[in-house]
């Protein structure tokens, strides 16, 4: 007789979870996008904002490893927002540069699919989504401010998702889509920036470069227009109810 109540609350949890929300009033929608706009363009917010986008791009570099048969070594998240992944197989070839492509699409291509879901209305399944990324994610970590990084990205999520009220899961996961969507456009801009400079003589897209034999450039402009592209058509998800 005891299990019944467990597994009824058990699937009470798991319809919570899967199940759609109301969609947040058109004022926050546009208010959280305004917020995450202005984390990306101040530059003393910028710096410690970032660190978001860097746990996305070197997450995203781990997962196609993993994915494409490499072996994941760690991660690590610094301070002044850089990061490092480090895997081993084939120097060469498909996986290594899809390994290398991954981490500059990798913020627009999770903005995307959380705007997906927040424009069906899956707001806690998002938030519970990120929980599990960010877990998976930890366990990869190998230094002692990654760790710190993740824990925070992690508890904040579990923090909202557990006890914030319906507005507030709301606007914190509209709030972390539109950054992600505005907060992968930066880095490819600074990217170039550094390159122009000769700052970055080993960045992802001259590792591209010596791979595929395509100019660094054009890898640059491919990891921009993926992120303008994600960041319109998500646009086009999240502010159809304000139409």
């Amino acid at each position: 007789m005891s299990a019944q109540p467990t597994d009824q609350n058990l699937g009470e949890l798991w319809n919570q979870v899967t199940g759609t929300q109301p969609a947040p009033p058109g004022w926050l929608v546009l208010a959280t996008a305004g917020a995450a706009l202005l984390a990306v363009l101040a530059r003393p917010l910028w710096h410690v904002t970032r660190n978001a986008v860097t746990i996305a791009h070197e997450g995203g570099h781990g997962l196609i490893a993993l994915v494409t048969g490499r072996r994941l070594a760690g991660i690590r998240l610094h301070s002044d927002t850089s990061g490092l992944t480090l895997s081993y197989g084939r120097p060469t070839g498909p996986g290594m540069i899809l390994t290398a492509a991954a981490g500059y699409t990798a913020p627009a291509l999770l903005g995307l699919g959380c705007a997906a879901l927040l424009s069906t209305g899956r707001i806690t399944l998002l938030l519970w989504l990120a929980i599990v990324l960010l877990l998976a994610l930890l366990v990869r970590i190998r230094n002692a401010f990654g760790l710190f990084t993740v824990l925070v990205a992690g508890g904040a999520f579990f923090l909202v998702s557990w006890f914030g009220s319906a507005e507030v899961q709301a606007g914190f996961a509209y709030l972390g889509c539109w950054f992600l969507l505005f907060g992968a456009v930066r880095p490819v801009l600074e990217l170039q920036h550094q390159r122009r400079v000769g700052w970055a003589r080993d960045s992802d897209a001259d590792q591209l470069a010596r791979l595929t034999h395509i100019p660094g450039l054009a890898w640059i402009t491919v990891f921009l227009l993926t992120a303008l592209a994600c960041l319109a058509l998500s646009a086009t998800w999240l502010l159809q109810p304000l139409h």
